[in-house]
């Protein structure tokens, strides 16, 4: 189990008590991470400090607020390169059997494609493996990084820390193409409901189960989270 995927896809989650509750263990699992380096490192902490302390629904509304108003900032990766085509579909598809063959099962909600599932996925792959598919994400990564630089979001320093794990160097021409789409004013409920009016396909066990809880996240796993084992 790779905690440093883990750790960040936990803290790409929606937030809950259970996140605020973890985050000095997964504090102390980014920050003993080498492959990361001091700056990356450094730069988290802004977030992971938020994620701690500040009020849960102030942490929540502002989650939604970035990543479930905007197309260009969706943790959805596919919807970044298909839309609502029927590729994306057929991507879904491919993506849930990689999973499946993988003996991967993810308890959520979230459709295949959710940055924080996939991430959970990888923490469970070999590092080369888990680097290839980042890199293959890698323009989308920065992309929607950049777009969290221009809204100051310390949401930004995860993907730049994603994009170092991958060790890849990113199609800059395949980044300016996704930087042509239009941000979306998350403040416009009548133009939000005009982009998502198309409803998901959702592939999770239970569509009425709710929000995917990070203890469940947390319970997979292998050993305690503890600076100790971290440091190890």
């Amino acid at each position: 189990m790779d905690r440093t995927f883990k750790s960040l896809s936990v803290i790409l989650s929606y937030p809950t008590k259970e996140l605020q509750g973890a985050i000095s263990e997964i504090s102390a699992v980014l920050m003993s991470d080498p492959r990361l380096t001091a700056a990356n490192r450094r730069a988290l902490v802004p977030l992971l400090t938020e994620l701690e302390q500040d009020d849960i629904y102030d942490l929540q509304e502002r989650y939604v607020g970035l990543f479930d108003r905007s197309r260009t900032l969706s943790l959805n990766l596919f919807e970044h390169v298909h839309g609502e085509s029927r590729d994306r579909g057929s991507a879904m598809v491919s993506l849930v059997e990689t999973y499946r063959d993988a003996g991967f099962d993810p308890v959520t909600v979230e459709l295949p494609d959710h940055l924080p599932v996939l991430l959970e996925f990888l923490s469970t792959r070999p590092l080369a493996e888990a680097q290839d598919t980042l890199a293959d994400a890698g323009h989308i990564l920065e992309a929607i990084e950049q777009r969290l630089q221009g809204r100051d979001s310390t949401y930004a320093p995860v993907f730049a820390s994603l994009l170092q794990l991958s060790g890849a160097k990113v199609d800059q021409e395949a980044v300016a193409e996704l930087m042509k789409e239009p941000e979306t004013d998350p403040e416009d409920l009548e133009a939000l409901d005009r982009v998502w009016e198309e409803s998901e396909v959702r592939f999770g066990p239970d569509p009425n189960a709710g929000c995917p809880q990070v203890r469940d996240m947390l319970a997979k796993i292998d050993q305690p989270v503890t600076p100790a084992t971290a440091a190890e």
